[in-house]
């Protein structure tokens, strides 16, 4: 497998994607709704096609799981994960937190991954044994050693309300156990960043394959210890995600851990 081409196309098709959500960010039309405030934009869309197809004109045999979409090539060993704009309620409110996600899996182990922010333009990108940059530069998770000096970042899944107990409890032992506590809108963005130590842990449950595919290999190349809330190993089939600098991470366990 030539990585160093399965990463230049997929930084390509980023740049592409997020080239249409550049033009359409301020401008937003044709909202529609996938659940109550689940928003899917056009852009959602014109992203998603000119990221598959900028893929398949290399990689017309690899298999796509993208946001919008669904899945192509269904079996293939080769797979794309797309989300196309991770963050659509932030676009949708003409706020500058949201990001192209790409990853590349082969065998269901993911080996590259391609976070973008089309306004800032930071690049997030990470192979396998290679380490994550931004930029083309390393970073790192940080050094913080104590959660009380720790800054963490969480999200709310769509269907919060369905499980409003857990992640009151979840949020409150977190916010008062730590320096504090940000929601940014993009699980993505939240990854990449505690990739580059500007977090020291992350958490959030409910996600899809998309949501985490990318950022996950960005922050485990970057040196963060991710697994579930229980502290079992990660994949992006499961339905929650602990990112931290690794220090703290038994101690963001056991406040994540639901009693009663």
């Amino acid at each position: 497998m030539d990585m160093k081409l399965i990463k230049r196309i997929g930084i390509a098709a980023a740049y592409k994607g997020a080239g249409i959500l550049k033009t359409n960010f301020g401008r937003i039309s044709g909202i529609r709704k996938k659940g109550a405030i689940d928003l899917v934009t056009e852009s959602d869309t014109e992203s998603e096609k000119v990221i598959i197809e900028t893929i398949k004109k290399v990689f017309p045999s690899h298999g796509i799981l993208a946001e919008e979409s669904g899945r192509q090539n269904e079996g293939a060993e080769c797979i794309w994960i797309i989300d196309p704009l991770d963050g659509t309620t932030n676009f949708a409110h003409n706020l500058g937190l949201f990001a192209v996600s790409i990853a590349f899996a082969v065998k269901e182990n993911i080996v590259a991954g391609i976070v973008l922010n089309p306004v800032t333009g930071e690049l997030f990108t990470a192979t396998e044994g290679e380490g994550a940059q931004l930029n083309g530069l390393p970073i790192h998770v940080s050094k913080t050693a104590t959660l009380s000096e720790s800054l963490l970042v969480t999200g709310f899944p769509y269907d919060f309300k369905d499980i409003i107990r857990n992640i009151k409890v979840r949020f409150f032992n977190c916010l008062q156990a730590s320096q504090g506590v940000r929601r940014l809108g993009s699980a993505a963005l939240d990854l990449c960043f505690t990739a580059a130590g500007r977090f020291e842990g992350f958490w959030e449950e409910n996600l899809k394959p998309w949501d985490t595919a990318a950022g996950f290999i960005i922050a485990r190349e970057a040196g963060a210890l991710v697994t579930d809330f229980s502290g079992n190993p990660f994949d992006i089939n499961k339905k929650e995600i602990l990112a931290t600098n690794s220090v703290i991470h038994q101690e963001m366990i056991k406040l994540l851990e639901i009693k009663g």
